[in-house]
C-alpha cells in the first residue's frame, strides 16, 4: 500500500485550498523549484552546449519515458517523451493508418477530446486519400469496429464525464477485424491502473501536466507495441527521430526503436520538473491509488447527492465504469464552480454545463472530500454563484 500522507506531504498545496482539479493540472512536487534551478544554473549556466551530454539531456526523453511507462504497464524501451499530446495524437494515428493501408476508415466517438478528432481531420486532408473520420456515441464504438475500420482512436476516459472504456475488450474486438488500436490515456496515466502490454494495444500517447504532476507544458509521450516499433513510419520525420541525427545527412532514415518517434529538442527544464515528480510516482502503486480513488469519488457522490439535489450526476454511478473525476450537471454550472473556486474549493468547468472534479490520492484525503462537500452545498443550497461577478468567463474555464 501508498502512503498517501507521505506523498500528499511532498506536494506544494496552497493553504486554504481544496485542490480537486489534478485531472487538468497536478499542483507542484516541492522539490521541483530546486531541480529546475539546477538544471538552469548548474547545467545551462555551467555546461552550456556540454550539457547535452555532460548533464544527459540528449537521453531524458527515453529515460523519464521508462519511468513513466511503468505506470501504464509498457515494456521498457517502448515509450518515449516529446512534444506536445495533439502531436504524438498525429504521430500515433499516421503510423497506424500506415499499417492498414487498404482500409479507410478512422472509428472515435463523441467523447473523445476535441484535439484528438481535429487532428484526425488534420492528418485526413493532408493524406488526401479519402479516409472519413466516423463519430459515433460512446456506447455504440463496439457495434461500429467492424472490417471497414483502418483504426479505433479513442480517449480511454471521457474528459467531461468520466467514463471509462473497456481498453481490453474493445482493442481485442479491433484485432478480430484486423484494425489498429489508438488509446489517449491522458486521463489515465496515474489515474487508474492501465496494462497496455496485456491489453495488446498498438499505440497509446498521454500527457504528464495532469496526474502526473509535471507541470504546464510538460511533454507528452508516445507508447508503440513491440510488433510494430522497428517497422512503423513516423510522419513527423524530425531531426531527433533520426537514425543518426549528427551525420547530418540530407536523407531522413528512422532511429531504432521507440527512438524513430522523437521530433523535435527535448523541453530540458520541463523535464527537470518532471523527473521531480516522478521521483514522487517512483514510490506510488498504482492499484492503491485506483482503489483510493475509488472510495473518495463514492464519498463525494454520496455528499453531494445528499445536501445538493439541484445538482445532477453526470458520471457514470459505478465506480468500476469511471475514471478518477466526478461530473454534475447544472444549468449555471460556470458561475457555481466560480463560487466555489471563491470559497476554496477548485474544480473546473466544461460546456455546457458540466461541473467537474478530480479525486488524486497523492494529496486528496476523505477530510478534504467531507470539507469539500460542506463548502459546495453552502455555494449550491444559499444561491452563492447568483453573483455577477461569477457570470463572465475567463479564457480558461
Amino acid at each position: 500500500m501508498t502512503n498517501f500522507a507521505a506523498t500528499k506531504a511532498m506536494l506544494h498545496l496552497p493553504d486554504g485550498m481544496i485542490y480537486l482539479n489534478g485531472n487538468s493540472l497536478g499542483p507542484l512536487p516541492k522539490t521541483a523549484a530546486g531541480r529546475v534551478s539546477q538544471a538552469v544554473t548548474d547545467e545551462w549556466g555551467e555546461m552550456l552546449i556540454t550539457g547535452w551530454n555532460r548533464a544527459g539531456w540528449m537521453a531524458q526523453p527515453s529515460v523519464l519515458a521508462d519511468r513513466v511507462g511503468r505506470l501504464i504497464g509498457a515494456q521498457p524501451g517502448t515509450t518515449v517523451l516529446g512534444d506536445t499530446l495533439s502531436i504524438k495524437v498525429y504521430q500515433a494515428l499516421a503510423a497506424a493508418l500506415d499499417l492498414a493501408p487498404d482500409r479507410k476508415v478512422i472509428l472515435t466517438d463523441s467523447g473523445n477530446f476535441p484535439t484528438d478528432i481535429y487532428m484526425a481531420e488534420g492528418l485526413i486532408r493532408t493524406l488526401g486519400k479519402g479516409h472519413e473520420l466516423r463519430v459515433v456515441a460512446p456506447q455504440d464504438v463496439a457495434d461500429n469496429i467492424n472490417d471497414e475500420v483502418a483504426v479505433v482512436m479513442l480517449t480511454e476516459v471521457d474528459y467531461r464525464t468520466g467514463r471509462l472504456h473497456d481498453m481490453a475488450t474493445l482493442t481485442d474486438k479491433t484485432h478480430e477485424v484486423g484494425a489498429i488500436s489508438l488509446w489517449d490515456l491522458a486521463h489515465s496515466a496515474g489515474a487508474i491502473e492501465v496494462n497496455v502490454t496485456a491489453c495488446n494495444v498498438d499505440f497509446a500517447v498521454g500527457c504528464t501536466y495532469k496526474y502526473l504532476n509535471g507541470g504546464p507544458g510538460a511533454p507528452a509521450f508516445i507508447y508503440v507495441a513491440p510488433e510494430h516499433i522497428d517497422t512503423c513510419k513516423p510522419a513527423l520525420s524530425g531531426w531527433l527521430g533520426h537514425e543518426a541525427p549528427f551525420a547530418f545527412d540530407l536523407d531522413y532514415r528512422p532511429g531504432a526503436g521507440i527512438e524513430r518517434m522523437r521530433v523535435g529538442t527535448p523541453s530540458v527544464l520541463q523535464m527537470a520538473a518532471l523527473e521531480a515528480a516522478l521521483d514522487i510516482w517512483d514510490g506510488v502503486d498504482v492499484a492503491s491509488v485506483r482503489a483510493t480513488s475509488v472510495a473518495l469519488t463514492e464519498q463525494f457522490i454520496a455528499g453531494i447527492e445528499a445536501t445538493c439535489p439541484m445538482l445532477t450526476l453526470a458520471s457514470p454511478r459505478d465506480p468500476l465504469l469511471r475514471g478518477s473525476q466526478v461530473s454534475f450537471r447544472f444549468a449555471e454550472g460556470y458561475a457555481a464552480m466560480q463560487a466555489c473556486i471563491a470559497k476554496g474549493v477548485i474544480g473546473d468547468f466544461r460546456a455546457p454545463d458540466i461541473m467537474r472534479f478530480g479525486f488524486t490520492p497523492l494529496f486528496i484525503d476523505s477530510v478534504d472530500v467531507d470539507q469539500a462537500i460542506s463548502i459546495i452545498a453552502d455555494v449550491m443550497q444559499n444561491q452563492l454563484w447568483d453573483n455577477p461577478a461569477y457570470q463572465t468567463r475567463a479564457a480558461v474555464t
